[in-house]
């Protein structure tokens, strides 16, 4: 059982950043299914990196993107975006000097995916629809 169910609630209307979304939930529950099966020590780390690195590359993707639509919310929406690399970047801190922290993590990450992309990026959708991109 999943620990977060992609659901059209998190749908943007934007093809490609609802599949990069897919993308963050399906590492979510990779990191919860190795949790409940007592393995989250082996896949902390890598996941950790794995989703720095996803999230450096989804935020300037869709940075650009939106900047190309000229999209009016842009850097209140690039400050939401510093201010989560800058939170995902402590847990890799903390990680990396021995702190474990499996279900902060997995709680920060549910609730900043659900509230990030049901609020900030949701509230664009209709912006892009409107400049043609879907």
């Amino acid at each position: 059982m999943a620990f977060l169910n992609w659901t059209e609630k998190f749908s943007t209307g934007v093809k490609e950043i609802d599949r990069q979304h897919m993308g963050l939930v399906d590492a979510l529950n990779e990191l919860h299914a190795a949790m409940m099966k007592g393995h989250a020590g082996t896949v902390t780390g890598p996941l950790l990196q794995k989703l720095l690195d996803y999230t450096h590359d989804h935020f300037s993707w869709e940075e650009n993107m939106l900047s190309g639509a000229g999209y009016p919310a842009l850097d209140a929406h690039r400050k939401h975006h510093e201010d989560l690399n800058k939170q995902v970047n402590d847990f890799v801190i903390r990680y990396q000097s021995g702190e474990r922290m499996n279900l902060e993590l997995l709680t920060f990450l549910h609730d900043w995916l659900t509230n990030h992309i049901q609020k900030e990026d949701r509230a664009y959708g209709p912006w892009m629809n409107g400049h043609g991109v879907h």
